[in-house]
């Protein structure tokens, strides 16, 4: 049957199948002999002057370096639009696999390293893996070639259609900020999914009150794609998706409600409105003042159940970046973080926190350098000298603790009680049923030694969905034992969903907004963290970490008691 497209495919398309099948035969460590075969097709048909597709497979076999046997898988290609072959490996091969093959300058032999060393098979994990210093183990991989595979995947992924809120924030804060001064006007604003602070977006959007001669004024700042009666379409300077909305001054307020949605919220507003319309108010505000409902807050609107909240005045008073007064759950050189134990305690401590937990990786995790008892003791003596020199600041002995696959923590119990908190999270056999996995949480959250329960589903945003939990099962025990849950603050986790940040808080669950640092810069994660909280309706009171020094040190004095 031949293949349907409506042109034959060019000699560069068919080239890149036969170079897409010589990565993979590498990748699976094949004869050489035969990838050098299909290398040197990629080579020269790449570069062909004639259409293939216009040529006998006789006539195609005569080409230099392509022979009968790749003639005869053109001709394959040009009936069916792929190869018996390619197929072959496809099936073999996660897709995550073939995607990093598309990645510039990382090659099938690191990635080879990469999936069957570090088990690491989606584009995402492998920038996971990067942010948290996995691939400085593998051998010919040093601090340079990690950064740069993080770069070039960074690259790799901003080309894709979905993106991580914290990929647009800056760009999008400060493109806001120059419209004001450029245009002279503060009728600017980040509206719709970014302005409701998504955890995954599609694309920036802005709301600019300008009348005359509009189109002309936003020129500059984006690269025109398409062009709507009152909106324009397109990137900005720096290829990042951009719909800019415009309206009059007068309607700015209106349609800022509008744009910034979502249209469940929407439809659900106007049901509960005491007036019909909303139109030419220059202010939100006015827009709720008209409707009679308090103001609710822009990253509450992704849950419609808030607008009766609203009516009944039970708004919660939503945690900020301010009320965060710890650090918990960060890395160090100790295992696989970038920055000394020093160097996380006075960079924290002038960021103005008053306390840092530090919660290396446990003995299980060989592939973060995980303590073996001894270097847990070396660890512990470090931090009491340092302590002394750093008070009034604190540093408490933590660790992240392996849950193993039955549930057990990852220490024998005189390590375990030496701890002043421990942040239990699953890393490895992640392929479990909803029932395995629920009953391995909840067994270490019953383990009288855990303190916060971490990433409980392991998700990566954009490259893995994460176990399937009950999350209602696992946040009972979390209540039933005392067991802090963690809304992992760092921007491809945020983990706990915040959809699930009411039911902790009813069920009197505190969340710990921690940013999984493995750098001290890393520490700045937590900003992510609070903008997913928010979203769940997360007040300063349920924040574990809202917690001062001396409340924190009075929670774990009583949970050893």
């Amino acid at each position: 049957m031949p293949y349907l497209n409506q042109q034959p495919m060019t000699n560069k398309e068919i080239a890149r199948l036969f170079n897409e099948l010589a990565g993979l035969m590498e990748i699976h460590k094949e004869n050489p002999y035969k990838i050098r075969t299909y290398q040197n097709a990629y080579v020269q048909l790449r570069k062909f002057g004639s259409p293939l597709a216009d040529m006998p497979e006789e006539e195609i076999a005569m080409i230099k370096g392509v022979g009968k046997s790749t003639a005869s898988k053109i001709s394959e290609i040009l009936e069916t639009g792929t190869m018996t072959k390619l197929s072959e490996y496809y099936a073999v091969t996660p897709p995550g696999i073939r995607d990093m093959l598309n990645i510039k300058g990382l090659g099938p032999k690191k990635i080879h390293q990469l999936w069957k060393d570090l088990s690491i098979e989606s584009v995402g994990e492998l920038l996971y893996a990067c942010n948290e210093n996995r691939l400085l183990i593998l051998k010919g991989f040093g601090d340079k070639t990690q950064e740069d595979i993080k770069k070039k995947i960074e690259y790799f992924l901003q080309s894709r259609d979905k993106f991580h809120y914290a990929t647009f924030e800056r760009e999008a804060l400060e493109l806001v900020e120059t419209l004001k001064t450029k245009l002279k006007t503060d009728l600017v604003s980040l509206t719709g999914a970014i302005r409701r602070k998504a955890t995954i977006l599609n694309h920036i959007e802005i709301l600019v009150a300008l009348n005359d001669n509009w189109e002309e004024q936003l020129a500059p700042f984006i690269q025109l794609e398409k062009q709507k009666e009152s909106s324009l379409i397109g990137t900005t300077q720096n290829d990042i998706p951009l719909i800019f909305h415009r309206c009059e001054a007068a309607d700015f307020g209106s349609k800022l409600f509008k744009t910034t949605g979502p249209r469940p919220f929407l439809d659900t507003f106007l049901k509960e409105a005491s007036a019909a319309e909303f139109k030419e108010l220059t202010t939100e505000q006015a827009v709720f003042e008209k409707a009679g409902i308090p103001f609710i807050e822009p990253e509450l609107r992704d849950d419609d159940s808030w607008i009766q909240a609203a009516k009944e005045n039970r708004l919660p008073n939503l945690v900020t970046n301010k009320d965060i007064k710890g650090v918990l759950h960060n890395h160090s050189t100790y295992s696989d973080g970038l920055n000394t134990l020093r160097e996380m305690a006075e960079y924290t401590r002038e960021q103005g926190y008053e306390y840092l937990g530090i919660s290396d990786h446990s003995k299980s995790a060989f592939y973060a350098n995980g303590l073996k008892p001894d270097r847990v003791l070396e660890q512990m003596k470090e931090i009491e000298e340092l302590n002394k020199e750093l008070a009034p600041f604190k540093i408490f002995k933590g660790i992240e603790s392996d849950i193993l696959f039955d549930g057990a923590l990852d220490y024998e119990e005189d390590i375990l009680q030496q701890f002043d908190f421990i942040v239990a999270s699953v890393h490895s056999v992640l392929k479990m049923d909803l029932e395995k996995a629920t009953s391995r949480l909840i067994t270490a959250v019953e383990n009288p030694y855990t303190t916060i329960l971490g990433h409980p589903t392991s998700r990566l945003l954009l490259a893995r969905e994460g176990y399937p939990i009950d999350h209602k099962r696992v946040i009972d025990a979390c209540a039933a034992n005392n067991v802090i849950l963690e809304l992992n603050a760092n921007p491809h986790r945020l983990d706990i969903d915040w959809v699930w940040i009411p039911y902790a808080m009813e069920k009197g669950v505190k969340i710990a907004i921690n940013p999984d640092a493995h750098s001290k810069e890393g520490i700045h994660h937590i900003h992510f963290g609070v903008c997913a909280a928010r979203k769940g309706g997360l007040t300063p009171e349920m924040c574990f970490n809202n917690l001062s020094l001396s409340e924190f040190e009075g929670y774990l004095n009583k949970k050893h008691s």
